[in-house]
């Protein structure tokens, strides 16, 4: 099935690199402050169908590397798991790749991407990845993680340290064969396509290009969250496997009112998220950090009691943070009153915001939030 997709004023909004440089980046590999990495994001994880397409004229190939056709411009089709294999419009294959003319994006659920499209069939339905030159991917993933009218020093922060976060990831899903990040929050960063480009981004991202943060040679696991309350935490009061550079530091972030907090819950609302426990009696914060987060929290019904501990107190829940206080109300309510957003590891962005309102540049924000690190320029293999 197809359909009519609208850029509007889009692209006139986007940065567009010479296109002979483009090459380059697809099939160079050149000095290691330059280097293009290319990046398989996946957009679409284990669906029946999802909709894909290209602002330009697009080559559609199979797994073969052969061309099958093309895909007209600024419309869409849906791909869809057939057995065997991916059926696009009029050809079926055992997977599909769609390439993008001239400096075109591609289009995939609902969003515009750079880069080129592998649509690949997995035991759940199939996957849409997005490949896409590292740089270009961050151009929105800085927009995505901050506001793109922060100061310029807290972006390039941000670029940094999304920057070694996308490398690490994906040399953890190295033996992946089908992508190496996805594009949600959860576990890896936001990820937008160019909705969230903006020049801000493109001036952090290419003042930064091709650097990354470094402990004793090592990538770093350069965790970010939005704020923590006050002080950050050491990884291992979160996590259980401590790192010498996510150590707790004094934070910056106090006077944001989206890092002050409240919830109120039912009894019935408790039970509801966790399992096992009956009716909820007690909810009792049983050991804290150093810095007052909870790492365990006992959770007592009328058939069980449950334990959470370290991020999975705030998971459970759905909590902002860990690092809150717990009161009962005369209903029988639980209140927790709360700090901070995030895991509270690394570096805090709303901690960036006003330390580069303070006049800290991009490496001392940096040095700040993750201890002992070293910034080192991209080394391709």
């Amino acid at each position: 099935m197809k359909f009519q997709l609208l850029l509007g004023s889009l692209l006139s909004q986007i940065k567009v690199r010479h296109w002979w440089l483009g090459i380059l980046l697809w099939i160079a590999l050149v000095a290691p402050a330059q280097a293009s990495v290319i990046l398989r994001v996946a957009i679409e994880r284990g669906v029946n169908q999802a909709r894909v397409g290209s602002s330009t004229t697009a080559i559609v190939k199979d797994s073969t590397g052969r061309t099958l056709g093309q895909l007209p411009a600024m419309s869409s089709f849906y791909a869809q798991a057939v057995p065997g294999g991916v059926a696009l419009d009029k050809w079926q294959s055992g997977l599909f790749w769609i390439e993008p003319s001239g400096k075109g994006f591609v289009y995939i659920g609902d969003r515009w991407f750079r880069g080129r499209t592998l649509v690949v069939p997995t035991e759940k339905g199939i996957d849409v990845v997005n490949w896409v030159d590292l740089e270009e991917y961050l151009y929105s993933v800085v927009g995505g993680e901050m506001n793109s009218s922060w100061p310029g020093e807290a972006l390039k922060a941000q670029a940094i340290a999304a920057r070694t976060y996308a490398l690490y990831k994906r040399e953890q899903q190295r033996s992946n064969p089908v992508y190496d990040l996805g594009d949600t929050p959860d576990r890896w960063q936001i990820y937008k396509g160019v909705s969230s480009e903006s020049p801000t981004t493109y001036a952090a991202v290419d003042a930064t290009a091709g650097q990354v943060l470094t402990y004793n040679n090592n990538l770093i696991l350069s965790v970010f969250h939005a704020c923590s309350g006050g002080h950050t935490e050491n990884v291992e009061d979160v996590w259980s496997n401590p790192l010498p550079y996510l150590r707790a530091v004094q934070d910056y972030d106090q006077n944001i009112k989206e890092c002050n907090w409240q919830r109120t819950f039912t009894p019935t609302e408790i039970s509801s998220r966790i399992s096992g426990v009956g009716n909820i009696r007690e909810v009792v914060a049983e050991s804290f950090s150093p810095f007052r987060s909870v790492k365990a929290l006992r959770v007592v019904g009328d058939k069980g009691t449950k334990v959470l501990r370290g991020e999975e107190v705030r998971t459970a829940l759905k909590l902002r943070s860990t690092r809150f206080n717990v009161t009962r109300g005369a209903d029988g309510s639980f209140t927790l009153q709360g700090a901070g957003f995030g895991h509270g590891l690394g570096m805090s962005q709303w901690g960036a915001y006003n330390l580069a309102l303070r006049g800290a540049n991009h490496l001392q924000i940096l040095g700040h939030y993750y201890q002992g690190v070293a910034l080192t320029p991209i080394k391709a293999k």
